[in-house]
């Protein structure tokens, strides 16, 4: 199996434990979990109606992955003209961004950016120096 095939199985595996799936058969059914989030944001959005939100997310694949998570679940994101590209609105209900989104998010973000990273990484020691590790930190008096 692929790295690739082994982050999608991994974020799969994610959505599922977020849409409440109990059983291995639920888990497997992963089809199953969109539309449990769908219907547990419609019953939220009943007791506590949606407001705008503002996320500011730190890079443009943690944009794309965010939008990606809120279009899923029917949401509409957007942002106001001269807002920064890494910010996204969206009207939604608190605690569905507090049970439910953010928590999801953050666990595929870190799943992502991890992989992203180490492809990354491997990538550039492979094409362009083995050693790509942080800068050295030096005093102001050591530059004189």
């Amino acid at each position: 199996m692929s790295d690739e095939q082994n982050l999608i199985d991994k974020l799969k595996r994610i959505e599922a434990l977020f849409s409440g799936a109990t059983t291995e058969g639920e888990k497997v059914a992963a089809g199953n979990a969109i539309d449990k989030i769908q219907k547990k944001l419609k019953d939220i959005q009943k007791k506590d109606p949606p407001v705008e939100y503002k996320f500011t997310l730190s890079n443009e694949w943690s944009k794309k992955l965010f939008t990606a998570l809120l279009r899923r679940y029917g949401l509409e994101p957007y942002r106001y003209y001269r807002q920064r590209h890494t910010t996204v609105m969206v009207k939604i209900s608190v605690s569905f961004v507090n049970e439910t989104l953010w928590p999801e998010f953050v666990e595929l973000n870190n799943t992502l950016t991890s992989y992203l990273e180490s492809i990354t990484n491997r990538v550039i020691s492979e094409c362009v120096h083995a050693d790509s590790s942080e800068t050295v930190i030096k005093e102001l008096k050591e530059l004189n």
